[in-house]
C-alpha cells in the first residue's frame, strides 16, 4: 500500500466528513497530492489537489465552495474536509501522490480508497 486513507463513513445529507492521506513510506511522497472519487459505473473523477511548497489549491467544480484540501507538512499527511455533503458525493475517495493535475494519469501512486457513503 502506497497511500493510506482514513475517514471515510456514512453520513447523511448535509453532513460533514474529513478524510486524511499519508504515504506508507517517504518515498511515496511527490510533488503534489489528490483526490479524486469514483462511484459504482461512473469513471474517476477529480475533487482536489495541492503542492508540497505553494499554498495554491485547486478543486473540481462539483465540489468548490465545499470541500477543503490542505496539508500538514510535518506529518506528511494531507486532509479533505467535505462539507454540506449531497448524495451525489457517495463514492470510494482515492488518495494519489504524483504530479498537479487533474487527471489520474498525472498520479503515480494511489491509497486503496474508502467509501463515503451519503444517505437522505
Amino acid at each position: 500500500v502506497h497511500l493510506v486513507e482514513s475517514g471515510g463513513g456514512l453520513v447523511q445529507t448535509g453532513d460533514s466528513l474529513k478524510l486524511s492521506c499519508v504515504p506508507s513510506q517517504r518515498a511515496f511522497r511527490r510533488d503534489a497530492m489528490g483526490w479524486f472519487r469514483q462511484a459504482p459505473g461512473k469513471e474517476r473523477e477529480f475533487v482536489a489537489a495541492l503542492t508540497w511548497n505553494t499554498d495554491d489549491t485547486f478543486y473540481g467544480n462539483s465540489v468548490k465552495g465545499r470541500f477543503t484540501i490542505s496539508r500538514d507538512n510535518s506529518t506528511s499527511t494531507v486532509y479533505l474536509e467535505m462539507n454540506s455533503l449531497k448524495l451525489e458525493d457517495t463514492a470510494v475517495y482515492y488518495c494519489a501522490s504524483g504530479s498537479l493535475g487533474d487527471s489520474p494519469t498525472f498520479y503515480d501512486y494511489w491509497g486503496p480508497g474508502t467509501q463515503v457513503t451519503v444517505s437522505p
